[in-house]
């Protein structure tokens, strides 16, 4: 028997074995398809529990740009200075200047002009870049430092966040960041950018 013959004998057989051949019981095929899945679901799985306040709170860390979610707190840059050095240097540099692979996070050219994703020479840091200096809060509070995620304070939080914006030339080394001050600061990328608005804005798709 050649393989092309042998193949197509053990495919019959298969298909045969399965009920697909005709042979199989009409009963069990007519059983199959009249089964339900939704009608044989339990209304509940009794899984898991009702998260309480605490527990949500611990994880609703969130801070919008409008600087909602921004807890007590407040530093300077000159406070934060010695933080940064602490926890953030060894990946973003001295300056914020960047330790490859981690990007750099200070930097304010191009002053004019927006041209990122023409040219792939510019590099996008939050002097030049980032639209909400609440975000950056966010975003540090969340995220780093990477290898202790969340275990920055509130102070220590806008003191770093504070010595950034100071180093892109964005505010003063001696300005007081906290919930009032932050959402008031206005990132010279603020204006680039648009509300995703897909339901009305012309041009949106």
């Amino acid at each position: 028997m050649s393989r092309a013959s042998a193949a197509l004998a053990l495919g019959a057989s298969l298909v045969l074995a399965c009920g697909g051949g005709g042979g199989g019981s009409a009963d069990s095929g007519s059983a199959r398809g009249s089964v339900s899945p939704a009608a044989s679901e339990p209304a509940s799985y009794a899984l898991g529990r009702t998260p309480e306040p605490q527990e949500i709170a611990a994880w609703d860390l969130d801070v919008n740009p409008a600087g909602v979610g921004l807890p007590s707190g407040r530093a300077t840059a000159i406070e934060g200075a010695s933080v940064y050095a602490a926890k953030c240097a060894i990946c973003h540099g001295a300056r914020g200047e960047g330790v490859a692979p981690n990007p750099p996070i200070v930097g304010r050219e191009p002053r004019e002009g927006f041209g990122f994703g023409r040219d792939p020479a510019l590099v996008k840091t939050v002097g030049n870049y980032w639209p909400y200096a609440t975000t950056v809060y966010d975003y540090l509070r969340r995220a780093m430092p990477q290898d202790k995620p969340g275990s920055l304070t509130p102070n220590e939080l806008y003191g770093v966040t504070a010595w950034i914006l100071a180093e892109n030339g964005i505010i003063a080394r001696d300005v007081v960041m906290d919930s009032l001050s932050l959402p008031q600061v206005k990132m010279p990328a603020r204006d680039r950018f648009v509300r995703d608005d897909r339901l009305t804005t012309p041009g949106f798709k």
